[in-house]
């Protein structure tokens, strides 16, 4: 053990991962993969939604926009839910926020699932939806940051780095099983059987799941170092926002810009190439699916090695190579399926592994802020950047596609270039345990 600038102590810097710190990896990521394949599946079944939960006499693209409104306020929900939740983690403890988030997730997707259809129960189908999305939105607001807060209170210092990135390839594998279960569902059901039942099995799946992982993360313990605080009675005299803006500003910006070449790699990379290769390259779309999922895996373990890497050499040094990486990856990708859609499994795959440098990321932000505001820090700055960024990602890479079909790789590499440089800025915060 080792001594705090509080006077207390927190696991030694220097010792071995424990059997209790591997459980509490395991239990953290496998709820955070559960929680994201929650968020995610909504979009791998928008058009029967649409189809289901809006009048027929509408038209099919104001139905879409219908739809897609409705997957969006989970975004927008997103910063709200992450602020209030990481209030209540910085004053009354990690462990109940990071339970609730999954609590959160879970009890509404399984309600989606179970819910009747505009046929069924006219306007409160569309109006029950978006309320449930909404709390989808809330809770992974909370679950990200509170996640990452979670593990790397648990671990020793030198560790942080793979937990984090631990934590990450968790989250990036809920996104994965959702691929794999929408492919699942829609090669052993017709299409009318999906319309008619089968699109209720994901959410009703997902539900369960999720309140399985609710009761896992009943043996988890509080953080020591929240522990510590709660003993020292040091915890945050005011709202700890408040001094997260105030006193932490640098930080703030920090994490804002990294989060933003987060949601360029996630958002442009993972979710909107599949498209981009059927409608750009004319590759098949069992095909695109299939290079997707492996590209997909291939992030979850680059995530993994990128933390790790990170708690040895540092976060700046890991995500300025492998952002560059990321960059010329995906740039000759576009190049060579232009020549050669042969090329598109491997090339995809290694693209997929270079996005993992996003598993360095959080390093940066647990560092950045100090125990007694982290959570609010974190939470403020990823989850207001994401829903920003996040949400312009598509519509800026889809007006930039009309003067040049690079756009997608132009824009990633160009966000790779801002992660870069902002790692030239990183300060750890005096007391980052």
């Amino acid at each position: 053990m080792q001594a705090t600038p509080l006077g207390g102590t927190v696991p030694a810097a220097g010792r071995a991962l424990t059997r209790s710190d591997y459980k509490t990896l395991a239990l953290a990521a496998l709820g955070g993969a559960l929680e994201f394949y929650d968020f995610i599946i909504f979009v791998f079944f928008a058009p029967v939604i649409g189809q289901l939960f809006f009048p027929a006499s509408i038209p099919d693209w104001l139905r879409q926009l219908q739809t897609f409104g409705i997957f969006a306020a989970g975004y927008l929900a997103r910063p709200l839910g992450g602020i209030v939740m990481a209030h209540f983690g910085d004053l009354l403890g990690r462990k109940r926020m990071f339970t609730l988030s999954v609590l959160l997730m879970s009890v509404p997707t399984l309600l989606m699932g179970l819910l009747p259809t505009y046929a069924s129960i006219g306007l409160m189908a569309p109006v029950l939806l978006l309320v449930f999305r909404v709390m989808q939105g809330a809770a992974v607001g909370g679950e990200v940051p509170g996640a990452w807060v979670f593990v790397s209170e648990h671990v020793p210092n030198r560790h942080i780095g793979y937990a984090c990135g631990t934590l990450t390839a968790g989250l990036t594998a809920g996104i994965l099983l959702g691929s794999l279960i929408a492919a699942a569902i829609n090669k052993n059901f017709a299409a009318a059987e999906v319309a008619e039942y089968a699109w209720r099995i994901p959410f009703l799946l997902g539900g369960v799941f999720g309140l399985f992982s609710v009761y896992l993360r009943r043996w988890l313990h509080e953080t020591p170092v929240f522990a510590e605080l709660q003993k020292r009675k040091s915890l945050a005299a005011e709202i700890p926002l408040k001094a997260v803006l105030r006193d932490h500003g640098r930080a703030v910006i920090i994490s804002m810009l990294l989060t933003w070449m987060v949601s360029a790699a996630i958002v442009v990379v993972i979710l909107m190439t599949p498209t981009l290769l059927q409608k750009q390259f004319h590759i098949a779309p069992a095909t695109a699916l299939i290079a997707n999922c492996l590209a997909t895996l291939c992030l979850t373990v680059g995530c993994v090695l990128a933390g790790a890497i990170a708690g040895r050499i540092g976060a700046g040094k890991t995500i300025f190579i492998g952002g560059i990486a990321l960059a010329i990856s995906y740039y000759t990708l576009f190049q060579q399926l232009a020549v050669d859609t042969s090329v598109l499994l491997p090339w995809y795959a290694f693209t997929g592994f270079t996005v993992g440098v996003i598993g360095a990321i959080p390093f940066v932000m647990v560092k950045a802020f100090p125990a007694v505001v982290r959570f609010s820090g974190i939470s403020f700055s990823y989850n207001v950047a994401y829903a920003i960024f996040g949400g312009l990602t598509p519509i800026v890479v889809s007006l930039m596609m009309k003067s040049n079909p690079m756009a997608p790789a132009l824009y990633v590499a160009a966000l790779c270039v801002v992660g870069a440089v902002t790692t030239l800025f990183i300060r750890n915060a005096p007391e980052t345990r």
